[in-house]
């Protein structure tokens, strides 16, 4: 009986999130902003990296960075090559050097799922700092 339950619970939430995940490029204000449907305040921009202004910042500095190419969370990151995922990281750090945050210190976090309070679901880091930060 329980293992059927758990089974019926895991299900459920795989179909919620694959419902997301199904809309996703299309509804995706990540993609729209990539492709210039939606305004962004882009710090970074290259190939196959963004950054920009998150408008509901929680730091004097907070900054989105996102792949370029549609991922829905970090379970898929390996959709993405393994240079993209790398670069990510170092975007991470380039965005933190040029708000002057590295001496003073900054976060990057990652948050997956709905329980983790992921919003959107496109994968992204959040470059956080500009002042003394807590955890989580």
């Amino acid at each position: 009986m329980r293992e059927r339950w758990r089974h019926w619970v895991v299900a459920k939430h795989r179909e919620r999130w694959d419902r997301r995940l199904r809309m996703s490029e299309i509804d995706c204000i990540f993609c729209q902003i990539v492709a210039g449907d939606l305004d962004a305040e882009v710090v970074h921009d290259e190939e196959e990296v963004l950054a920009f202004r998150d408008i509901n910042g929680r730091a004097p500095m907070h900054v989105l960075v996102i792949p370029k190419r549609h991922v829905a969370n970090l379970e898929g990151i390996g959709d993405l090559s393994d240079v993209v995922a790398k670069r990510l990281f170092e975007v991470a750090s380039l965005v933190a050097e040029k708000h002057g945050v590295v001496e003073s210190g900054y976060a990057v976090r990652i948050n997956n799922g709905d329980d983790a309070g992921q919003a959107i679901p496109h994968l992204h880091l959040h470059v956080i700092g500009g002042e003394r930060l807590g955890m989580p």
